[in-house]
This record gives structure tokens, C-alpha cells and sequence, in this order.
């Protein structure tokens, strides 16, 4: 299966029928979402692996081998799908859906906001294909074929349709923090208050009474992910909105967000992203209205 360049946003939907299936050995440069419209499908990526259905919508990062499919015994399986590089603040929101391997699901999407989605979807589909003046196309309800966003415009609507799926989903689905330790959401707070402290395993232990093994495997069972893991992730956005805001060069940029090297910090924002920090505020500079990764 082909993979989408980094910086491409493309939008589609999918009715597809028993034997459609995608795997990328690498996974892709930009990041997937995909919202369950009917049928059903399985997704692997990484470690993680699982069935949804109607109502479920799934992120997969960047970078992280994945494989989808039409479920075993489902007629069909209807979705849209979006290729794009998230704006941080959606990491935040995406965070406690985290299913490992870089993966997220969203299961039990309210029914009440069914149609609000997919009518953001479909609103993106036809932004996708605005040009950079004059009328946008009409929306239209079918045949949706893949779009990409080239005009800058076009990508900023499109991202703000996907934006606007990612509130109402995460918003309105079964709460993920039912039954999740009270310890384990302080810890995840304190992370993202201070992405830039020097952070260990002991010590995320030590701020909640829990032993480092006890609260490596608690924080791993109930988030899906190594409370390491988190904290570079919580570092890397953090990072990148210091690339949006300030003029800091790449190196201040890296001490700033707690990375013990610029070296250390390019390589593991690349692999979040799909852009290296330069290019990432490059981007910006050269297109105020680019979407931000």
C-alpha cells in the first residue's frame, strides 16, 4: 500500500467490501484516523490490536507499523478516514484513549453526535478540494472520492473539521478514566504541568506512595503505554508549541522541554511528527496559515 508523504492532508470515505485490507510494515509518515460509520473492521498497530464497529473512531500515530482490515464475518465495513499531522493540543485530549504502540481508540461515540461528525467529514471532503479563491464545492453526500488539501486554506478547514471530530468523540464516548487509579491521573496531570522536570520512574513512583516496579505496572496496564513514554510525549508537544510561540533555536527548544540533547530531541520529534523542528517552524514561517503538526 502506498504511504502518504508527511505533509499531505487527504480526506475519503470507504465502503469496503470482505478482503479489503492495508499493512505498512513502517506504519506512515502522517498520522490516520479512521471513524467507524458501519460494519466493522481490525486494526492492528504495534502490540495493539482490535475490532470496532459503528460509532468507534481510532488515531494512529505516526511512524508505527500498522494493519487494517474488514472484520472476520462482516459483510462490509464504512469509514472516513483522514492522513494529517495533529496540532498538539489534540495529544492532550487523544492521551487517555491511548492503546499503546502510538494507537488510540475511541469506543461508544455517543449516538447523538453521529451525524454531526459525519457531516464534518463530509464538509471536510469537499474543503479538501477548495481551490485558493472563489466559491468552495458543493458538500455532497456520495460518491466521496479521496481529496487532498492543497491550497493552504484547504488544509486549515479540513484540519478544523478533524478538530471538531476529536472534541465531539472524545467529549461524548464512554469516559475513559472509569475505574483508572486516582494515583495513575495524578501522575498523568503532574506530567503534563511539568513536561520539563527531570522525570523518572522513581520519581513519578515516589509522588504517589507506589513502588517504581508497582507503578510501572499499574501505569502501563491502565494507559496502555510506559509512564517514560508519556513524558516524552508530553515533552514533544510541549516542545513544539515553543517552536510555534518563540524564536528559540532548536537546542534552547530541547533544554527547555527537558530533552537531554538537540541530537536526542530532532530525532524523537521526527518520529512523532514525521517533521524535523526545523522544518516544522520553517513551515510555519514560510505559510502563517500551513497546519500546525
Amino acid at each position: 500500500m502506498s504511504v502518504p508523504a508527511a505533509d499531505l492532508v487527504i480526506v475519503g470515505h470507504f465502503d469496503q467490501p470482505p478482503g479489503y485490507a492495508v499493512r505498512r510494515g513502517a506504519g506512515a509518515p502522517s498520522w490516520l484516523l479512521m471513524w467507524t460509520q458501519a460494519g466493522a473492521g481490525h486494526v492492528e498497530q504495534g502490540e495493539a490490536a482490535f475490532t470496532v464497529g459503528q460509532g468507534d473512531l481510532i488515531v494512529l500515530g505516526s511512524m508505527t507499523g500498522h494493519h487494517y482490515r474488514v472484520a472476520a464475518e462482516a459483510s462490509h465495513w464504512a469509514f472516513w478516514w483522514v492522513h494529517f499531522q495533529p496540532r498538539p493540543s489534540w495529544l492532550t485530549w487523544l492521551s487517555p484513549y491511548a492503546r499503546g504502540s502510538r494507537c488510540h481508540l475511541v469506543r461508544g461515540v455517543s449516538e447523538a453526535v453521529h451525524e454531526r461528525l459525519d457531516g464534518a467529514f463530509r464538509r471536510a471532503n469537499a474543503d479538501a478540494r477548495r481551490p485558493g479563491h472563489g466559491a468552495p464545492p458543493a458538500v455532497t453526500r456520495q460518491p466521496f472520492r479521496p481529496a487532498v488539501a492543497a491550497a493552504p486554506q484547504a488544509r486549515e478547514l479540513v484540519l478544523n473539521a478533524v478538530e471538531e471530530a476529536l472534541l465531539l468523540a472524545t467529549a461524548s464516548a464512554a469516559g475513559p478514566d472509569k475505574g483508572r487509579d486516582p494515583r495513575i491521573r495524578q501522575v498523568e496531570a503532574l506530567i503534563a504541568a511539568e513536561p520539563d522536570a527531570p522525570h523518572t520512574v522513581a520519581s513519578l513512583a515516589g509522588s504517589v506512595a507506589l513502588s517504581p516496579s508497582r507503578f510501572a505496572h499499574l501505569f502501563a496496564q491502565q494507559t496502555g503505554r510506559a509512564p517514560m513514554q508519556a513524558v516524552r510525549e508530553a515533552r514533544v508537544r510541549h516542545a513544539a508549541r515553543l517552536l510555534e510561540v518563540t524564536d528559540m533555536d532548536v537546542g534552547q527548544v530541547a533544554t527547555a522541554a527537558g530533552f537531554a540533547s538537540p541530537f536526542h530531541f530532532s530525532r524523537t520529534f521526527r518520529r512523532h511528527y514525521g517533521l524535523s523542528p526545523r522544518q516544522y517552524r520553517s513551515r510555519l514561517r514560510v505559510d502563517p496559515q500551513a497546519p500546525m503538526p
